[in-house]
């Protein structure tokens, strides 16, 4: 991925999340270098990216850690329509972490999961700091296409927390 490219993506994350749900400029774009990471965009006519799903492959399952469309075009589908099709390419489950529905902005972003064909997840969550000095966000998980069991959950966070956020699990040499 060009420079130009990456900074059209960063520039949409910058405009869509508050920055304890991304990583700095250089932490994101180190991302870039790991196999696991991938980027998908939306390109418009004139070959800007409109929008972006970030997503981390793993054996077990799809984990999409972001998903955000230019907040000049909201509204149009384009996020619908990009997450349709990765959704429609997986052969295993999909995961994603929200915000808790108690406002309604939170609350419209479950819902538009859910009519993707998430599930909310009942079980306690929260994303470790993706920043220096950060602290801990309280968030759900979501998945795709039925709810985790409870094993399933503790698997799938495992997961997170060792692959994508770097956190040694008990037992597990890193």
């Amino acid at each position: 991925m060009n420079s130009t490219a990456f900074d059209e993506i960063y520039a949409i994350m910058e405009a869509s999340f508050p920055d304890n749900e991304y990583r700095t400029y250089s932490g994101q774009k180190g991302l870039l270098s790991l196999p696991r990471y991938r980027l998908y965009t939306e390109r418009g006519a004139d070959n800007r990216i409109l929008a972006f799903l970030a997503a981390w492959e793993f054996p077990e399952l799809r984990f999409v850690e972001h998903l955000a469309v230019n907040p000049d075009i909201r509204g149009g589908g384009i996020g619908k329509k990009l997450m349709q099709d990765y959704l429609v390419h997986s052969d295993k489950p999909v995961v994603l972490e929200v915000e808790p529905p108690v406002n309604e902005l939170a609350a419209r972003r479950v819902g538009f999961y859910e009519r993707l064909g998430f599930h909310l997840n009942p079980f306690d969550y929260v994303q470790p700091p993706l920043r220096k000095g950060q602290a801990e966000l309280p968030l759900l998980i979501m998945t795709y296409p039925r709810p985790a069991a409870q094993q399933e959950f503790r698997r799938f966070r495992d997961i997170l927390y060792s692959e994508v956020y770097n956190i040694p699990l008990p037992g597990r040499p890193r």
